[in-house]
């Protein structure tokens, strides 16, 4: 009696007119479902790395220019720091609501409607305006090694967007294969460029910025100061950024409550060895001021005279592979979120629908297109990639907070996977993001407040239309909406 009265209860109480949202019924769900078990621990890893390899390749150096070596070492330690307590938290999250809205399920669980729209929102602005950036950045390594005679980089956006939504709607279980070959080239290339690099090494190097004058704590290491360190946040999440999204793929993924954990964890420990290995070696071999504004620094490195070598051109080449790998798994994120949000009713619903392969095509092709059309528009890498960093610290914190509400307002809660050290472990990820989210005014202000004026009108479009018309039956909804039950039934 209890049960059918909790599920009486659930039924109606994400539906904001005390009743069963029109057009929601079994019918709604059937054609809004992914393809389940297409995902194992291994695919799962490769996405996770495939989210993040390109950043080894490029723009973490810029923040030697705002940090110095030391300055964006200690940030990076905090960034690692940042999201190896993220992924441990968003592990135990996972293993709880298994389902495609990843973050914004946790914290429409944690915070309510308005506290998952905002997460799910700033993790959109990430993975929308992710792909669009680095398509463009594929784009000038396409037209830099001289690649089939182009010389404006719209073709190659056109072409990233078109062949690989393709292989997305083909079937996630080929889409996470495919995402799977291309990231161990990439991985391999870089390990190829650190054994090659530390032949080369100088510790000296490390240091060669000037010290600016008159910066509090400058030195040799610190050569813009303490305040450098700070400012330095946004690069060193370049290292990691994305590997949030593994949750992403938890409808499809076969034991998801084992799988995701693993995984994440997998995927961290990968790219800590990856950040260190490359940040090291590269400031070593060529020194800190000689690649820090450089669009190919690993490249750099490894051509002190300016003259390619077999081995530069191969980490050039895989430089590519990592951009593709990355640009690839970002579009399966963006996809999956969007379906999530839609599926719920924050955004249109229409953008919800699954082919008969049981891919969200309109999730795929309508973020394609609007990443498109950025891309050729404007052609801004660095301040689209910006944009997407404010994005993506909103949502760690957010994340962060639902773990810390959780635990605190339903320790009973089942877990089949806890985070290690508790909340603690995810207090020191969400006070790290709000660090990490103030910092980007320190880089880049537009980008910041770009991303402020999507989230104000996304904000206005839920306040005055989508909150009123949530479909209870979605997972995230429903998972709430039976916490909540169960609470009015204690109290009761």
């Amino acid at each position: 009696m209890a049960d059918s009265t909790r599920a009486q209860t659930a039924s109606t109480a994400a539906s904001p007119d005390g009743g069963p949202p029109d057009g929601t019924g079994d019918a709604y769900l059937e054609r809004r479902t992914l393809r389940r078990g297409s995902a194992g621990p291994l695919l799962l890893t490769g996405l996770g790395v495939a989210y993040v390899v390109s950043g080894d390749f490029s723009g973490w150096n810029n923040g030697l220019a705002h940090g110095g070596f030391g300055g964006l070492a200690i940030a990076a330690v905090l960034m690692g720091l940042m999201y190896t307590c993220l992924v441990f938290a968003l592990a135990e999250l996972a293993s709880i609501l298994p389902t495609a809205g990843g973050g914004y399920g946790f914290a429409r669980r944690a915070l309510g409607t308005w506290g998952g729209f905002l997460t799910g929102t700033a993790i959109l602005i990430e993975y929308v305006l992710a792909p669009a950036a680095i398509s463009i950045f594929i784009g000038d390594y396409v037209q830099s090694l001289g690649l089939f005679g182009l010389h404006s980089g719209w073709p190659v956006y056109l072409a990233c967007f078109v062949i690989f939504i393709g292989i997305h709607l083909w079937g996630v279980g080929e889409a996470l294969r495919f995402s799977l070959a291309v990231t161990a080239v990439a991985v391999a290339a870089l390990l190829v460029f650190a054994a090659a690099a530390l032949t080369d090494f100088h510790v000296d190097a490390l240091n060669d910025i000037p010290v600016k004058s008159g910066a509090f704590g400058a030195n040799s290491w610190l050569p813009f100061g303490v305040l450098g360190i700070w400012a330095a946040f946004p690069f060193g999440m370049w290292f990691f950024l994305g590997v949030e999204g593994v949750p992403l793929a938890a409808e499809e993924t076969k034991d998801p409550a084992r799988s995701l954990p693993r995984a994440m964890a997998a995927a961290m420990g990968v790219l800590l060895l990856l950040a260190l290995v490359t940040f090291i070696t590269a400031t070593g071999a060529r020194g800190s001021a000689a690649i820090q504004s450089a669009g190919d620094p690993l490249v750099q490195a490894l051509q002190p005279h300016g003259t390619p070598t077999t081995v530069s051109r191969i980490v050039n080449y895989a430089g590519l592979a990592g951009l593709v790998a990355s640009f690839f798994s970002l579009i399966f994120a963006g996809s999956r979120q969007l379906f999530a949000l839609s599926r719920a009713g924050y955004l249109p619903r229409f953008l919800s629908l699954t082919s008969r392969r049981k891919a969200p095509y309109l999730g795929l092709l309508v973020p394609g297109a609007l990443g498109f059309g950025l891309a050729a528009a404007t052609g801004d890498g660095a301040r689209m990639l910006n944009t997407a960093v404010f994005g993506a610290t909103i949502s760690y914190a957010l994340m962060a907070l639902s773990h810390l509400v959780l635990r605190r307002r339903e320790p009973a809660l089942h877990r089949p996977y806890r985070t290690p050290g508790g909340m603690l472990t995810s207090a020191t990820a969400f006070v790290l993001a709000c660090s990490a989210l103030v910092a980007t005014f320190l880089v880049d202000v537009t980008a910041a407040c770009i991303a402020l004026g999507v989230y104000a009108l996304a904000l206005a479009y839920f306040a005055c239309y989508s909150r009123h018309r949530l479909v209870a039956a979605a997972p995230e909804e429903e998972f709430a909406a039976l916490a909540a039950a169960e609470a009015e039934l204690e109290r009761g």
